[in-house]
């Protein structure tokens, strides 16, 4: 069983690997290795697979075959959630929120998780539950970077990853603060890209990602 301070740390060393965590809707599971394939390839090797489709466990099957990267399992809601992705074979776990059966789920199942937390008042829940790592979500639409660095200034034991929102216009605004340690982002691996199978432009993308400064 794992506990929050133990899944905190493997979150934050996740959260090193790269300065952004590509956020993935794949409806297709043949699309999955190639995908995984070209992002690793440009040097985003933590890979989050949205529980938003029918096919997400089995693209979560097929990514987590592929060398060098690090598959896990995102928009957690239920632990019936948690079981199917420990079974899939992911890694790790992101949740938009945080409820007590979630993290009781993911703890129990071994499952490292990056909890949400779009208030000052949540992130100091999961902090006292000893989260210390956690994803500041919808990012832009609860303020974006000035807003996370608000909240970070009486918090600064915790460290954020935001999600939502985040683009490569924006996203050296979050990587520029104390308290991020990498961002999550769907424009790495765009529909039209994805569905073209054009990975040679999906691993520049990642590339471009990856040379990012935090």
């Amino acid at each position: 069983m794992i506990t929050p301070i133990d899944a905190s740390r493997e979150t934050e060393r996740l959260c090193h690997l790269a300065p952004i965590i590509p956020v993935l809707v794949v409806e297709d599971v043949a699309v999955a290795r190639p995908l995984a394939e070209a992002l690793i390839a440009g040097g985003l090797p933590v890979l989050e697979v949205t529980l938003r489709t029918g096919s997400a466990l089995d693209v979560i099957r097929e990514m987590a075959k592929v060398e060098g990267g690090v598959v896990g399992a995102g928009t957690l809601l239920t632990p019936e959630d948690v079981q199917n992705a420990v079974n899939a074979g992911a890694r790790f776990g992101v949740s938009p929120g945080a409820t007590d059966r979630l993290l009781n789920a993911c703890e129990a199942a071994d499952l490292p998780l990056l909890p949400g937390a779009a208030t000052a008042s949540e992130a100091m829940a999961l902090l006292e539950r000893g989260y210390t790592v956690q994803k500041f979500f919808p990012a832009e639409a609860n303020g974006g970077a000035p807003a996370l660095k608000a909240i970070g200034a009486p918090i600064p034991q915790v460290r954020f990853c935001p999600t939502g929102g985040v683009s490569l216009k924006n996203a050296a605004d979050y990587l520029g603060l104390s308290n991020v340690l990498c961002a999550g982002g769907s424009w790495v691996a765009p529909a039209d890209l994805v569905t073209a199978g054009d990975w040679a432009a999906i691993e520049t993308l990642a590339r471009e990602a990856a040379a990012l400064v935090r």
